[in-house]
């Protein structure tokens, strides 16, 4: 892992309910896409950790929010390095054919929120941040790139909140080895 001049990183999860199953032929060219974007998230500058399955290249299996809903989690240096990825690289071609593969979601799907460098966050503290985000709107907790917060914020954020209130250290999930690739 990569420390950040900061002391923090930014997590990342995104959920995507799927409109048919993995080995379905209409998935195929999604199915397709994943190693080469893992692949160039795992090499782009400022990517730091993203969840993968034991013993498999990417976290589709994993279904922790639901059978038909894919998870990724990740963890970058910097918004501005994640941004670059998300927007800035082959991903965008996902990004752009996404409803050809995933239900719209009405509620948020994604959050963002700063972690100590060389924290790795959990499943369940990910979907804790995004049911926060859900519930509460965004926050130097839980935020998105529209509605961002800086390190410096959330910390200030978790400062003033008094420790009965601070959520429970989280389990570290496994570093992707230099042969996984990062999620879409």
């Amino acid at each position: 892992m990569t420390a950040s001049a900061h002391g923090a990183h930014l997590a990342e999860l995104n959920v995507a309910t799927l409109r048919h199953p993995l080995d379905d032929p209409r998935m195929a060219p999604f199915v397709e896409m994943l190693d080469p974007v893992n692949a160039a998230a795992d090499g782009a500058p400022g990517f730091v950790w993203r969840l993968v399955e034991e013993g498999a290249a990417d976290a589709t299996a994993l279904r922790p929010a639901g059978e038909d809903v894919i998870v990724n989690l990740t963890v970058w240096e910097t918004q501005e390095a994640l941004w670059d990825f998300t927007y800035r690289s082959g991903h965008l071609e996902v990004m752009r054919r996404r409803r050809e593969w995933f239900e719209r979601h009405v509620e948020a799907h994604l959050v963002l929120w700063w972690v100590p460098a060389g924290h790795l966050p959990s499943v369940g503290e990910a979907l804790e941040r995004l049911a926060d985000l859900q519930a509460h709107g965004p926050s130097p907790r839980a935020f998105t790139f529209a509605s961002s917060y800086t390190a410096a914020e959330a910390a200030q954020h978790l400062k003033d909140v008094p420790p009965a209130q601070r959520e429970p250290a989280a389990r570290s999930a496994r570093p992707a080895s230099a042969g996984d690739a990062a999620a879409v």
